[in-house]
């Protein structure tokens, strides 16, 4: 079975490549041929320039892009890379901080192996982070189910088998939110428990702003559900509190129809168009290994 695991990174260098130690480490005595595309998203940082030996790696390539885009769409664009230059039977995502924890690869590709056919994903039962943004984080999950129906437990870090992989790159949706685009397209998931890592080095990137509009991106994959429920939950509010109706109670009308605004605004973003012409924006490739 020939894995893939595809890493976006953006100034990150030593914790990039303190993950790729840990997991050629985590592939000791497997009988897997794992290579590793890392999608550097026009870091300005510089990379380390020292020489790593990594003996259980099959290979290691560095695709440089020319603009920065962003987390998601580096994902796309390197799902449309490999599925149009690589020979390959499944993908990993993965965080490149290590708040993706390599020692659970081990039992995803276990899991991928005896299920060749389906997704696998990563579903958190534990986060090392803050209470307030462990509370932020159930506020974004429990909107997401509410104007959504999608209980959404998992991130980047899936297995997705060849077939999965091409219906994600005609997917426009992919560009703007990968967690979203999956659930949209494949229904029948299996899941490992995972516990979210702690980063390498510094604090997390994920601020509450960047939190909200990695929830608000998601929703917006499934924009015509979002419509639909809130008109329900406006009638049935509007309806229950007609007799009564005075500022405070305006509010939760105000926040729906704010959600539903930047819901279609951020919609926008996705555009399998650019998707498709994701490669035009490939500086260069290097092989570490």
């Amino acid at each position: 079975m020939k894995t893939k695991i595809l890493i976006p990174i953006y100034n990150d260098w030593r914790s990039v490549f303190k993950l790729l130690e840990n997991i050629d480490l985590q592939l000791d005595g497997w009988n897997a041929e794992v290579s590793v595309l890392i999608i550097n998203d026009a870091s300005t940082e510089k990379k380390i320039n020292k020489s790593f030996v990594f003996k259980n790696l099959k290979s290691i390539k560095v695709i440089n892009m020319k603009k920065n885009q962003g987390h998601a769409r580096c994902i796309a664009a390197g799902l449309k890379y490999i599925s149009e230059k690589e020979d390959f039977d499944h993908v990993i995502p993965m965080d490149g901080d290590g708040e993706d924890r390599p020692a659970e690869l081990g039992t995803m590709i276990r899991e991928s192996s005896g299920y060749p056919n389906n997704v696998i994903t990563a579903n958190r039962i534990k986060r090392s982070d803050g209470f307030l943004f462990r509370f932020c984080y159930l506020i974004h999950k429990y909107l997401t189910f509410v104007f959504t129906g999608q209980s959404i437990k998992f991130g980047n870090y899936t297995c997705l088998p060849k077939f999965t992989v091409f219906q994600m790159i005609k997917e426009a949706a992919t560009w703007s939110s990968f967690s979203g685009s999956l659930s949209k397209i494949v229904n029948n998931r299996l899941s490992i428990p995972s516990i979210r890592g702690s980063r390498y080095f510094g604090p997390s990137k994920m601020s509450f702003i960047n939190l909200l509009k990695h929830s608000i991106s998601i929703i917006a994959v499934f924009k015509t559900t979002v419509l639909i429920r809130s008109i329900i939950f406006l009638a049935v509010y509007i309806f229950l509190v007609l007799q009564h109706i005075s500022v405070v109670t305006l509010i939760p009308v105000a926040l729906i129809i704010v959600m539903i605004f930047s819901v279609f605004v951020l919609s926008g973003r996705e555009n399998i168009t650019e998707l498709n012409n994701s490669l035009e924006n490939i500086n260069n490739i290097e092989n570490l290994k």
